[in-house]
């Protein structure tokens, strides 16, 4: 969930699920609400992650029928993404 979807029924539809919504309020709103910030930057953060991540064309692909292969070339990923 992000800025975007960050009406009413979207967010109880997520608390109605078990989630709790961590997103900033959209600034025209006249009732903002509070949130982690601290979270919201670790919530940025993996997301970065995962756009470094398909950067590899294998992964954002999918060229891999193994589930073993897939899970072994996302790690290999990570490790590059790490050691950069």
């Amino acid at each position: 969930m992000d800025r975007t979807y960050e009406g009413n029924a979207t967010q109880q539809l997520c608390r109605d699920l078990g989630y709790f919504p961590v997103v900033p309020p959209n600034p025209n709103r006249l009732k903002p609400w509070v949130y982690d910030k601290e979270l919201y930057k670790k919530r940025n953060e993996v997301e970065r992650l995962f756009r470094h991540i398909k950067g590899f064309r294998r992964v954002f692909t999918r060229y891999d029928k193994l589930d073993v292969m897939f899970r072994s070339f996302i790690v290999f990923a990570l490790i590059v993404v790490a050691l950069k």
